[in-house]
């Protein structure tokens, strides 16, 4: 299994609510990155997972545990970001199925 790819993991835990404003402030801050081994989920997993396959996932595997908290990830540093659905601690690696965030800044 070749782990070919970064998955890098931010947090918004520090971003703040300005009334004046009426929005966030702040960036989402780096937490963790780690070598990672992507894949798609096939059509028939999506529809057994999600009950559909429009949902354009991805299987994350890595060889460290990931961070406890995050809010999202990137794939090698690119859009777009990326937030868990599930996750899973088979023997070797753990794996992550993560799909695209529904605009939520």
């Amino acid at each position: 299994m070749l782990f070919d790819h970064y998955a890098y993991f931010y947090s918004k835990a520090e971003r703040k609510y300005n009334p004046h404003t009426h929005g966030y402030e702040g960036e989402a801050k780096l937490v963790d990155s780690m070598p990672a081994n992507v894949t798609d989920v096939g059509t028939n997993r999506s529809v057994q997972l999600f009950g559909n396959y429009n949902q354009n996932s991805k299987v994350v595997r890595t060889i460290k545990e990931p961070p406890a908290n995050w809010d999202y990830m990137t794939i090698d540093n690119h859009d777009p970001k990326l937030v868990l659905q599930t996750s899973r601690k088979p023997l070797k690696y753990y794996t992550l199925i993560v799909g695209e965030s529904n605009g939520q800044n």
